[in-house]
Formats: structure tokens, sequence, C-alpha cells
């Protein structure tokens, strides 16, 4: 055997047994080779279990399956039909800025959600937190004067965000004092479905 030969022949037999101390160094003690790994075992922060959680966040709500909306990130309220996550983004700001919705009637507070998506939205919807505007029995139906009432006031009307409260302020300074309630469907943003939440919450003096 020429000298060539022997030096390519220890060259196979030390790439061998690098190869072998890989495998010996990667692999796990008591399992057989080549066994697979499931994506459940894999860190939080792997492409497959990333993977795992973009498919449950994707997948349609089950029956009996409830989302809370005191609690729920974006994308898993996201999974509530006809609510896409860009609704989703403004619950969970509404959530942080004024603290939780406690029942449909809170939720009803944020800009987008009306009686038509509370009922197709209903049967999934779960409530771990109390309103954090409780008040006293006595106060809670305290009617807001629209002709006087500040952004701070009127954005606590069901269905009434800091845009719609603000375009009632602009509309009572542009074209004066409120004869009626019902001007308030004259307020861009407040149609008939608004008008009527608003109904029994407000007044005119």
């Amino acid at each position: 055997m020429s000298s060539a030969e022997r030096r390519a022949l220890v060259l196979l037999l030390a790439l061998a047994l690098v190869g072998q101390g890989v495998r010996w160094l990667m692999g796990r003690p008591g399992e057989a080779p080549g066994e697979v790994q499931l994506l459940s075992v894999l860190p939080p922060h792997s492409p497959g279990a990333h993977r795992d959680s973009i498919i449950a966040l994707s997948r349609p709500l089950g029956p009996d399956e409830r989302i809370d909306a005191d609690g729920a990130t974006p994308e898993e309220l996201a999974r509530l039909p006809r609510v896409g996550l860009r609704l989703a983004k403004a619950i969970v700001a509404d959530r942080e800025a004024r603290g939780p919705f406690g029942g449909a009637e809170g939720l009803d507070r944020v800009p987008g959600v009306g009686p038509g998506l509370l009922r197709a939205i209903g049967p999934h919807l779960g409530f771990s937190g109390a309103p954090a505007d409780r008040r006293p029995a006595d106060e809670q139906q305290v009617l807001v004067d629209i002709n006087a009432g500040e952004t701070a006031d009127l954005e606590r009307l069901p269905g009434v965000g800091p845009a719609r409260a603000a375009a009632i302020v602009r509309f009572r300074e542009i074209h004066g004092r409120f004869g009626s309630v019902e001007q308030l469907g004259g307020v861009p943003g407040i149609g008939p479905a608004a008008l009527a939440r608003l109904q029994g919450r407000v007044k005119v003096r």
C-alpha cells in the first residue's frame, strides 16, 4: 500500500470517528437511534412550536369553546366570528386603557362592537373580570346631559369611545345645543343602532 493510500485510509477513519462522536454528543442517552422528537416537546420558541401555535389560533372555535374577553390576546379574540385582528386589537387596547369589560354591556363600549356582533359572538364569550367603573346601584342610571357632558363623560356611554365622544362635542360646538336626543343621529358615526343604545342613557337640558 502506497503512502498516499495510507493517508487516505487514515483520513477516512478519522472522519468516521468524528461522525460517531458528533452522533454521541447530539444524541440523548437511552434513546433508540433515529428516534423522532415530537413537536409537543420542542422548546417554546422553536419554529415547530411556533407553527403549532399558529395552527391552534387559526382553527375554528368549538361549540362549547369560550374566549375570555377580559384576558385574551388579540390573536385569541380574532378567532371569534366576525372579529378580525384589527377589531381584536381595538378591544385589547380599550381593555388596557379602561379596565375589564365584565360582561357584554361593557364590551359594547368598544367602537365597532354593536348588538349584531354581540349576538354573533355571545355564545363564545366569557368574562373573568369585573367592570372597572362599577358604581353603586343608585348611580348607575344617572343620565348624561349631551349638552353639558365632557368627552370623558360621553365615553362612558355604551358604544361611545373616544372618537364618537369627540364627534359629539365637535358637533355641539359647530351646530349649537341639541334640541333632543334624536338629534344625536346627525353626529358622524352615530347611526340608528348606536342611537338606540343611547336611549335611556342620555338627556338634553
